[in-house]
Formats: structure tokens, C-alpha cells, sequence
């Protein structure tokens, strides 16, 4: 019985540490996208799970710039995204998608090689 107390308040210590890192984490993304939405004239967002690297954050302000984020979990991001009062989108779709502004940067990188910019990904860094 003593033993069965003993893990139960290990369990619950383990939980409430989990749950203060998990609402730090929220608050530090919350600034972030604040920070990022009062450059850029306010800001909406989206929210896109990327499997086990976490929930991305994708940042759209007012001028058309872009950026985005990465929370460890869904749970975290959206908790981030309230405390920072961002506008979501369900989806990263048309009318959403077409007020990002991108400039040359953006378009060689996705062009990569075949216009002269820098190569895409690891196996274009390879010398083979």
C-alpha cells in the first residue's frame, strides 16, 4: 500500500512538471507569434501537425510576410496561439495561402539548383 502512495505522488510530481514546461512552452511560442504579429501589422495562422517533430505554427501577417514556428505538441500550440489571441485557419489553403508575399529568396530556394540557387536538402549537399 505504502508503495502504491509512493508512485501515485511520483506520477502526480512527474504530471504537474510536465504540465508547468508545457505552459512555459506555450507562453515563450505566445510571445513569439505577439512579437511577430506586431511587425507585420497583426498576424493569422494555421496550425499543421508534422508527426513526432511536434505542431507547426505557420505565421501570415497583415504585409504578406511568412514565418512560422514549431510547438512539441498540437496541445502546446494551440494553448500558444489562444494566449497570443492569433486568428487560426483550418487549412493552409487559397485565400489564406495567397496573401504570403515571397520574394527571390523563397522562390530560388524552392527552384533550388535548377535556377541557379542553393541546393535542396541533404542529398543535394552530398559531393555523389
Amino acid at each position: 500500500m505504502a508503495d502504491d502512495t509512493k508512485d501515485d505522488t511520483k506520477r502526480a510530481g512527474r504530471a504537474r512538471r510536465e504540465h508547468r514546461r508545457a505552459e512555459r512552452r506555450a507562453a515563450r511560442l505566445a510571445r513569439e507569434i505577439s512579437a511577430f504579429a506586431g511587425g507585420h501589422g497583426g498576424a493569422e495562422g494555421q496550425l499543421a501537425y508534422t508527426g513526432r517533430a511536434g505542431t507547426r505554427i505557420v505565421l501570415v501577417g497583415r504585409d504578406g510576410a511568412w514565418g512560422d514556428l514549431v510547438a512539441p505538441d498540437h496541445a502546446v500550440a494551440a494553448a500558444a496561439a489562444e494566449k497570443a489571441g492569433l486568428t487560426l485557419h483550418d487549412t493552409f489553403d487559397g485565400e489564406f495561402a495567397a496573401r504570403v508575399r515571397t520574394g527571390p529568396y523563397e522562390w530560388t530556394r524552392m527552384a533550388g539548383i535548377q535556377l541557379g540557387g542553393p541546393p535542396n536538402g541533404p542529398a543535394a549537399d552530398s559531393d555523389g
